[in-house]
């Protein structure tokens, strides 16, 4: 039996940056499927709304049907188990994000030993992205397009 290589890729996306659209369009070639998942963490303030976010991500990805886009709450490990991921795709910026991104890596290894997470480093002019950065320039009336996938605009918000 041939399975389907499924990776997940977790974020927030609040909202979705250049640097996911990059992320995922260069991990196409390594697996069948993607999920892009929107973590839903009851905790914290999201910015944009769930819906809004949903919408973005499905225009983005929509030349693409190997991309499905879906949202989930609860450790993503479990969502991976649910969607029959075999991957979690995450991308690395800095050191920083090494350093962060191991230690859940090796969490989730230990919970479930058969889901690997593949990390992929960011495409060269990318790193200085988050949508934490897009969202302060945002907030403060700034021109947030070279920042943001072509197509999408957050003026309404």
């Amino acid at each position: 039996m041939n399975m389907k290589r499924t990776a997940l890729y977790p974020g927030t996306f609040d909202p979705v940056t250049i640097g996911h659209e990059s992320m995922v369009k260069r991990a196409l070639s390594l697996f069948d499927q993607i999920i892009v998942a929107i973590g839903i963490n009851t905790a914290k303030q999201s910015y944009f709304p769930i819906e809004k976010r949903i919408q973005w991500l499905e225009k983005v990805f929509a030349p693409y049907p190997q991309v499905i886009i879906d949202s989930f709450q609860g450790l993503t490990i479990d969502f991976c188990k649910k969607k029959n991921a075999q991957f979690i795709l995450r991308g690395l910026r800095s050191s920083t994000d090494f350093e962060y991104e191991r230690n859940i890596a090796q969490a989730n290894s230990s919970l479930v030993p058969d889901i690997e997470t593949v990390f992929l480093v960011s495409a060269p002019g990318l790193s200085a992205i988050s949508s934490s950065i897009v969202r302060d320039i945002h907030q403060h009336g700034g021109d947030v397009s070279s920042f943001i996938p072509s197509g999408i605009t957050l003026d309404s918000y």
